[in-house]
């Protein structure tokens, strides 16, 4: 359901190559929020965006924790992905999100990990953010 365009965080970058996050083994949660103009470069940790945070039945503050979270080697293709399973709300009523956030929560600053465009509105059943089968971060 992530149907737009995307983009990785500056901070997450740098933290990445300082090896300060772990997508295998930190707490990743994706957030839904609203009204939000991202910002790959000022924008570095959860602080900066939880104030466009969405709110309604079906939604738990903070979001949902990324599940099965893998990073693969692919010799085959010359890339690195990094993949976990979909991620869905039940019965969610929230408005339409316009993104949805991953961020490490267990990094210091929650460091904000990438960001989707979505234009699908919630309305009330179960909403899905299906992650394409090359997984969320590739890096070819």
């Amino acid at each position: 359901m992530a149907q737009g365009d995307g983009a990785l965080y500056n901070e997450f970058k740098k933290d990445a190559l300082k090896g300060l996050v772990d997508l295998d083994d930190h707490t990743l949660k994706i957030a839904l929020v609203t009204a939000y103009t991202p910002n790959i470069d000022s924008h570095t940790g959860w602080s900066d965006v939880s104030s466009y945070e969405v709110s309604g039945t079906g939604y738990t503050s903070g979001g949902k924790t990324i599940t099965t979270p893998s990073v693969v080697k692919d010799n085959s293709n010359d890339l690195a992905y990094f993949d976990a399973d979909d991620v869905t709300w039940t019965g969610l009523s929230v408005g339409t999100p316009s993104h949805a956030v991953l961020y490490d929560d267990s990094h210091a600053s929650d460091c904000l990990i990438a960001y989707w465009e979505i234009t699908t509105a919630s309305n009330g059943g179960n909403y899905t953010l299906q992650f394409a089968s090359g997984g969320l971060i590739s890096l070819s």
